[in-house]
């Protein structure tokens, strides 16, 4: 699973977890409406096109090599694709709360990078008498908004959407290594203060870690979401980072080998973002792809934020 340039991370099936790492550069984010846009040609102006939600889906999957791909999770979780879009929310998981702030808005379109209907397929033949899912369904059919997920294929994207995003939040562009962007060398930064960083940089209230807070490091290796203990584990072998940062990880993987691997005397600290915040970024770089292929779209990111509290 490890290809010779990217790291390619897949957890329980072809479209679980699947990220491959090739950023080389990083794009601005912005949290803000895009402005209704006017395009040139000839020399005369012109208002932009409407767009349906199927339309601006095949906007994106044809610049993906390969997609669509076979058993993707990309597809529409709520809608119709013939919905003439009005305007769109990209965001981290379509909650109730973004439908409502999508509703708020006049927005039809929200585009996800996580799951709707709380688990990786958004099978929902086990939720039918659930009342939470019938009012989720009830509200995105009661103002016709569609939910389109977009993770298999902003992964595939090439550079990778979401570590693309991230690095940018991050400011970490011109540290990442030109053919593999997950992998970040930095000025030499203690534990501690990559730390309040990241923490900085990401909105995170807390993370949790293991290591020598005062201890200086340089070489790190980034690996968003939610890879798998055994993907996590593979690239601390491979890479030999100072510091592992990911997002999530299974407790009794992934943490008992770093916490082996330092009694073993190696050279390794892990710090755990939270699934959220190590992608949220993703729905940035979202938007501001939509701002530049359909700038006539009010395009919204709504971040869903994080659903733990920290006491």
């Amino acid at each position: 699973m490890m290809p010779k340039k990217n790291l390619s991370i897949d957890n329980s099936g072809q479209s679980r977890r699947k990220f491959i790492y090739n950023v080389s550069t990083a794009v601005g984010a912005g949290v803000i409406l895009s402005l209704p846009v006017v395009s040139r040609a000839s020399g005369f102006i012109k208002l932009n096109e409407t767009y349906t939600v199927k339309q601006i889906m095949d906007l994106f999957i044809k610049e993906v090599h390969g997609a669509p791909f076979p058993g993707t999770v990309d597809t529409l979780k709520a809608g119709s694709p013939d919905t003439v879009v009005t305007g769109i929310v990209t965001t981290m998981f379509a909650t109730i709360d973004i439908i409502r702030k999508a509703i708020d808005l006049g927005a039809n379109f929200i585009i996800a990078h996580e799951p709707t209907f709380y688990n990786h397929t958004d099978d929902t033949s086990w939720l039918q008498n659930d009342d939470v899912y019938q009012y989720k369904a009830d509200l995105l059919k009661q103002h016709n908004i569609a939910v389109w997920r977009n993770h298999d294929d902003i992964h595939q994207l090439k550079p990778d959407g979401v570590t693309k995003g991230v690095l940018t939040q991050l400011e970490w562009q011109k540290y990442a290594d030109k053919d593999l962007p997950n992998i970040i060398t930095l000025p030499a930064t203690s534990l501690k203060d990559i730390i309040g960083h990241v923490k900085e940089k990401l909105l995170i209230e807390k993370v949790r870690y293991i290591g020598d807070a005062e201890k200086a490091c340089t070489h790190v290796l980034f690996m968003p979401g939610a890879a798998g203990g055994r993907m996590q584990i593979q690239a601390i072998g491979k890479y030999k980072p100072e510091v592992l940062i990911c997002g999530e990880i299974s407790e009794w993987e992934t943490a008992e080998y770093v916490r082996d691997a330092r009694a073993k005397g190696d050279n390794i600290s892990l710090v755990l973002l939270g699934h959220i915040a190590s992608e949220e970024g993703g729905s940035e770089f979202m938007l501001n792809w939509l701002r530049e292929k359909v700038p006539g779209i009010k395009t919204t990111h709504i971040p869903s934020g994080n659903s733990l509290s920290f006491l």
